[in-house]
């Protein structure tokens, strides 16, 4: 695993910031993410944002890196100043989600420009009330044990982007499954270093052999979405984190909250549950390597 150079900088939405200054990270979340899949359970109140935010940041959180991607209510405009007032760096990220989160018509108003799209909000930022709010991170989706054309057109078009900005590519699994398949055509056909890709809820599908043919390759692993009683996440974490570590891939794991309705515990409880859970099986100085050492690498612009 490439660690970063000196010189590495992290794009936040206040600014590049140095890569070792990022402190405690929260690797997957979302203060704000609406979606037509699941009505009625927005993630779209400033003040619960914020109050989010201070919370994470009493319990010693440093940053924040928000995956809520283009067209799903991520309220960039809002970004700058929440992160201000908790203390908290927050990462925005640029990319698409899996169609299936998306009116036809806004998607059939970018499909043939996507490139382009994730480059400028990386490179120019979304404009906001307070001046452009530019992306750190490109998210988009693979499919259920499999890619579908629209995972094919986006995963590609984040290729090009990262190849033009070097922004680090995140991907939601869906349920865990299909990641070897997403660093084939990332990594094997378009050509992106397999430690400039972040694998999203491995912890979703506890296959441990999987999880060690991904590491093998060199892309970062992302546990994330904690205490979802419907995913075997919280018990089976310790088993999978400590089986990488022991096979020599501990530089390449990384936690997240991944906040995704007002009910999701969520950053804070990220750092007041989650991680003495983590101390207590797998000892504190592997768990403040994830938490700490890693995201630098993870989330630094470099091609």
């Amino acid at each position: 695993m490439s660690a970063s150079p000196d010189n590495a900088v992290v794009r936040t939405v206040n600014g590049d910031v140095p890569a070792d200054r990022l402190g405690v990270v929260d690797a997957h979340d979302h203060l704000f993410i609406r979606s037509p899949l699941l009505p009625g359970q927005e993630v779209a109140d400033a003040e619960d944002a914020g109050a989010r935010l201070a919370a994470f940041h009493e319990l010693g959180g440093g940053t924040v890196v928000q995956w809520t991607p283009y067209g799903m209510g991520r309220r960039a405009d809002l970004l700058p100043g929440l992160s201000r007032r908790s203390g908290v760096q927050v990462v925005a990220a640029t990319g698409l989600h899996q169609a299936a989160h998306y009116p036809p018509e806004l998607l059939d108003s970018v499909r043939d420009s996507l490139a382009e799209l994730f480059v400028r909000e990386i490179t120019e930022g979304v404009t906001g009330t307070e001046g452009a709010v530019r992306a750190g991170l490109i998210k988009v989706a693979g499919g259920f044990h499999g890619l579908d054309a629209h995972a094919r057109l986006t995963l590609r078009a984040a290729a090009e982007a990262h190849h033009r900005t070097g922004a680090a590519i995140a991907v939601h699994l869906e349920l865990g499954t299909g990641a070897l398949d997403v660093l084939e055509l990332l990594c094997g056909e378009a050509g992106v270093a397999p430690d400039r890709v972040v694998l999203g809820h491995l912890n979703r599908s506890p296959d441990f052999t999987v999880h060690h043919q991904l590491a093998s390759a060199g892309a970062y692993l992302a546990f994330d979405g904690p205490s979802r009683a419907n995913h075997a996440t919280d018990w089976r974490m310790p088993d999978a984190l400590g089986a990488l570590a022991d096979a020599g891939f501990a530089d390449q794991l990384l936690l997240g909250g991944d906040t995704v309705t007002p009910d999701t515990p969520g950053m804070p409880h990220l750092l007041r549950r989650v991680r003495p859970r983590l101390e207590l099986a797998l000892g504190r100085e592997l768990v403040e390597r994830i938490l700490v050492a890693n995201p630098p690498g993870a989330f630094a612009l470099r091609r």
